[in-house]
């Protein structure tokens, strides 16, 4: 047997609430012929008459009810797809998968951009995924990562296109009962044990570049790659780090962590990495678009 037409579906459940065929024609704005058509070939392809023709009214037969009922969810159904196809071509649904390197990227910089998406998109679901500057930009390649917060310098990958987002100051975070200078150099935090991020991050190869320019090549006494975790081994006294942090951060009174600027100075150049073949009206596309506007308010 060949499958449902939902249009046959749809002229059956209007004739079983309207009543008369010439009224279901009529609020279907199809020829009473088309819709008599509809009824025979639905009959004919199930083996089983659907409706009893009455002198004034058309009733459904008991398994014409019972198609009626079903094929209501049936249209309904079809009817939600359809419009959640069209919001996703529309870009207004839809799940982004976005490839970040630190927790201070969650924490910092994106709450604007989820509290703007929930309120313009609610539809489009942000997901962030902690792998790493380098897996993220090699995710948009495979089609693992939607959209990577990466920092610079970053190698030209087909197909990939890279804007750029933020500038992200460095800072050193050292234990708060250790004698420090007002600035940290590179010749004094050489001397320290260091917490520093693992080895292929960009921002252990920025942190080192940082050391190399004033000929230090310093050894981490931990590696770690998770913010929240080198903060708390600074607080324990267990080395000093170096990690990006907002212009504005100020430590609470009593914190066990001093912060330091950096002589000289340390920026972590972040860019936004998606698919350059992506729809432009996406959910992608819509993302990035307010990412790009936070960005300009920050």
């Amino acid at each position: 047997m060949r499958q449902l037409n939902l249009d046959q579906i749809r002229t059956l459940v209007a004739i079983a609430d309207l009543g008369t065929f010439s009224a279901a024609a009529q609020a279907l704005h199809l020829a009473q012929p088309t819709v008599s058509l509809h009824v025979s070939e639905l009959e004919s392809r199930l083996g089983l008459p659907l409706l009893v023709r009455g002198a004034r009214r058309v009733q459904p037969t008991p398994a014409g009810a019972e198609l009626v009922e079903r094929g209501r969810r049936l249209l309904r159904d079809a009817d939600e797809a359809v419009e959640a196809a069209r919001r996703r071509h529309a870009g207004l649904e839809g799940r982004v998968r976005i490839g970040v390197s630190t927790t201070s990227v969650v924490v910092d910089l994106l709450p604007p951009v989820f509290q703007t998406l929930s309120r313009r998109y609610p539809g489009i679901e942000l997901s962030p995924m902690f792998v790493g500057s380098v897996d993220s930009a090699l995710g948009l390649v495979a089609g693992t990562v939607d959209v990577a917060v990466v920092a610079l310098p970053q190698p030209a990958l087909p197909g990939v296109r890279f804007t750029p987002w933020v500038r992200h100051e460095m800072r050193a975070l050292v234990p708060a009962a250790w004698p420090a200078p007002r600035r940290a150099t590179p010749a004094w935090l050489a001397q320290q044990p260091l917490v520093m991020n693992e080895p292929g991050t960009r921002m252990q190869t920025l942190t080192l570049e940082w050391f190399g320019r004033a000929g230090f090549s310093p050894r981490a006494r931990i590696e770690h790659n998770y913010d929240v975790a080198m903060r708390a081994l600074v607080e324990a006294g267990y080395g000093a780090a170096v990690l990006p942090l907002r212009p504005d951060h100020v430590e609470p009174a009593g914190s066990r962590v001093r912060v330091l600027p950096l002589a000289p100075r340390l920026v972590r150049h972040l860019v936004i990495g998606h698919r350059a073949q992506e729809a432009q009206d996406g959910p992608v596309a819509r993302v990035v678009e307010v990412m790009l506007e936070m960005a300009g308010k920050g």
